[in-house]
């Protein structure tokens, strides 16, 4: 066992040792270096090698791959974009933003053929996503999301009435195919070994300080490189000259124990499927391989000067809240334990616009601002990035998000009061709903500031 079993349930659970590779051991050369170990960089060197297997790259990593938000997020391998259809289309166009939608729902299905190509088991079933709607406004809100995906003729997004879901309360549900379960931890940490195996050299216990044009500067040695991806999601404000670039906020997690296959028979979630509802507070679930609960959501708070720190990634509050909101959907579940608390920062831009960028004049490029929808987005990033920086015109860099640049985030204490005033909003705007019977007032102010 090593110091990174714990981090997350998927830690536990995958099949590896987690013992961290060698660190950079001093000055080096390399055609393309990464900074972050994560499934942007790893999807990154997979598709550069793919367009040329003699580069030679390098991926530097503070702890280990997959320690970040790419091991421990809730297995939802999706469609979802954090921008939705219609701003995408106000801002690009319609056909831009159809184009973008395409392309997401095509990534659902590259990873899992990825995985597949390289007998990776990451408990892969694509089984889609129901949204409950638990209520009269959240039932509207669902017929709107329903008509929205009809409109623009891509996603398929079927409305189902209360007569084929289960959870508490509801009066029908909102049905998305473009979704797939699997286990993170697996999928990176296979990724790791892939890359490695066919030539990408692994440099982790390796804390990059400093990148400037054709330099990564770290505390083990220095890496100079014609082309440099900066891949580190909620962990950017870390690097210096970069804390007001992306928002680390915080999203927590429970695992129950297994429950037994007629519990499962009575919530009426499928292996495969993801599940969610129409809530402002963002909640998110999966039924596991081995038949847990593996649920998260968010609600704990952003932490002043947009500081990570290991202690925030375990918010007992937000636990218990978790398991009471897991309990209020599926009260078959009774008093089922909960095994495994986690959570870790994700990466969200000031207008919650995920980007890919390169600049081929400086040899830098970067890409994220996910806000927790990258387990797939990620290898789109990964794919958009390999052809920029090859030169392969693709239809994948010609997307709307290729060259998006997002404004930074206000200076403190700006930042730390809109975030945490944000948070609260809709928190007052889900009791307000579910007290009055009517949208919130609070969630249309907040709407300009979450991507809609």
């Amino acid at each position: 066992m090593t110091g990174y079993r714990g981090l997350s349930y998927w830690h536990d659970s995958v099949q590896d040792d987690l013992t961290p590779r060698a660190p950079l051991p001093g000055d080096r050369d390399a055609d393309v270096a990464i900074v972050g170990g994560g499934l942007t960089g790893l999807w990154t060197a997979w598709y550069l090698l793919q367009r040329d297997p003699t580069l030679r790259i390098v991926v530097l990593e503070k702890e280990i791959a997959g320690f970040g938000a790419s091991g421990r997020n809730g297995g939802w391998c999706s469609a979802l974009f954090p921008r939705s259809t219609a701003s995408l289309a106000a801002a690009y166009g319609r056909e831009a933003a159809v184009a973008m939608r395409r392309a997401m729902i095509a990534t659902v299905d590259e990873v899992g053929s990825v995985a597949a190509s390289l007998g990776l088991d990451i408990d892969y079933v694509k089984g889609g996503t129901v949204s409950f709607a638990r209520s009269p406004v959240q039932w509207t809100a669902a017929q709107e999301e329903a008509a929205d995906a009809a409109r623009y003729g891509v996603d398929t997004v079927e409305l189902w009435g209360a007569d084929r879901v289960r959870a508490a309360g509801s009066l029908g549900a909102t049905f998305d195919p473009a979704c797939a379960r699997l286990h993170p931890a697996k999928l990176v940490r296979g990724l790791a070994h892939a890359v490695e195996d066919r030539g990408v050299v692994i440099h982790e216990l390796t804390e990059v300080v400093d990148v400037e044009p054709g330099v990564v500067r770290t505390n083990r040695g220095t890496v100079r490189a014609d082309a440099i991806i900066v891949a580190l999601e909620g962990y950017t404000p870390t690097l210096n000259g970069h804390r007001r670039d992306l928002l680390p906020l915080y999203s927590l997690m429970i695992a129950t124990e297994p429950l037994p296959e007629s519990t499962w028979e009575e919530i009426g979630i499928e292996h495969g499927q993801t599940f969610t509802d129409f809530r402002h507070l963002l909640i998110y679930g999966q039924r596991t391989a081995d038949n847990r609960f593996a649920f998260g959501g968010r609600g704990a708070r952003y932490h002043w000067g947009s500081t990570v720190r290991d202690r925030f990634d375990r918010v007992q509050p937000v636990f218990d809240h978790l398991r009471r909101s897991l309990g209020e959907l599926f009260p078959v579940i009774g008093d089922a334990k909960v095994t495994h608390g986690w959570g870790g920062p994700l990466g969200v831009p000031r207008d919650w616009h995920a980007s890919v960028r390169w600049d081929r004049a400086t040899g830098m490029g970067t890409a994220g601002g996910y806000v927790g929808d990258g387990l797939s987005t990620t290898n789109l990033a990964g794919r958009t990035l390999a052809d920029l920086i090859t030169d392969t015109e693709s239809e994948v860099t010609g997307l709307p998000w290729v060259g998006h640049r997002s404004p930074r985030w206000e200076p403190e204490p700006l930042r730390f009061v809109g975030a945490n005033a944000g948070l609260v909003a809709m928190t007052v705007a889900d009791t307000e709903e579910r007290m009055f019977g009517r949208p919130s007032v609070a969630a249309k102010l907040m709407a300009p500031l979450v991507g809609h």
